[in-house]
């Protein structure tokens, strides 16, 4: 054979390897073989969620899950009442009012900062509608014991001007239903009221202005305490046997 019919086969070869080779690396490689991991079946079968880019270009974080979701959704509960609302009544409606006063001596007055100083050894908080309030032990957002106003109007304890706050007098009065029982309510008021009245030197009154007696004491008592009784939950009755 001639030398140009060699070159002719040389080139055709080259040609064919040539060919395979692109044929050969252009392919898809295949996943890699080999034993398999073992993992968490659980997460196995999980959706798998991939981050996504906004639109300026962030990845935004990947959706959480129903667990979270659910964790987000338990409501929390409300702090209790501070401020403007502590001793506020959880109710507007009432079916009855027990009174007190205590009042200056003759002649002399109840002056602002000396009621502030009284209710707070007295154990009297101040808020809601700026007068004073007795609370429940632990749980003061039940509402008032019972609350201690001003005789003059608009009956409350301004303490922008409480410096130059006089009063006459100022009136403790119990609102039932309370958050405790009536006459359990009266055993806290009254005392409350003779320790003011002795921070203050003043003298505790009635409902009807008069001077608060023994006998007047003892009615009270008598009256709260019937009211605890129509008011108690009623006894659950016993099935009756056939």
């Amino acid at each position: 054979m001639s030398d140009i019919w060699w070159l002719r086969i040389g080139i055709v070869v080259a040609g064919a390897l040539l060919l395979a080779a692109i044929y050969f690396f252009g392919r898809p490689r295949k996943p890699s073989q080999g034993r398999k991991t073992q993992g968490d079946p659980a997460a196995s079968n999980m959706p798998r969620t991939e981050p996504r880019l906004s639109a300026d270009g962030r990845a935004d974080a990947p959706a959480r899950s129903d667990d979270a979701s659910v964790q987000d959704e338990t409501p929390v509960e409300s702090p209790p009442p501070s401020g403007p609302e502590l001793g506020k009544r959880d109710r507007d409606d009432f079916d009855k009012i027990v009174t007190l006063y205590v009042a200056a001596r003759s002649g002399q007055v109840l002056r602002g900062p000396d009621i502030v100083v009284a209710a707070e050894k007295a154990g009297l908080s101040y808020g809601y509608m700026n007068i004073f309030h007795r609370l429940v032990d632990g749980r003061p957002d039940s509402g008032p014991i019972f609350s201690v106003a001003n005789i003059k109007k608009p009956g409350s304890f301004e303490m922008a001007d409480i410096q130059t706050l006089e009063t006459p007098a100022v009136a403790f009065f119990l609102t039932l239903p309370a958050p405790i029982a009536a006459l359990d309510a009266w055993e806290k008021l009254l005392p409350t009221a003779q320790r003011m009245a002795e921070l203050l030197d003043g003298v505790v009154l009635d409902e009807s202005r008069n001077a608060l007696g023994r006998q007047r004491i003892a009615h009270i008592r008598d009256d709260l305490r019937a009211y605890d009784r129509q008011h108690e939950a009623p006894p659950i009755s016993k099935n009756t046997r056939w």
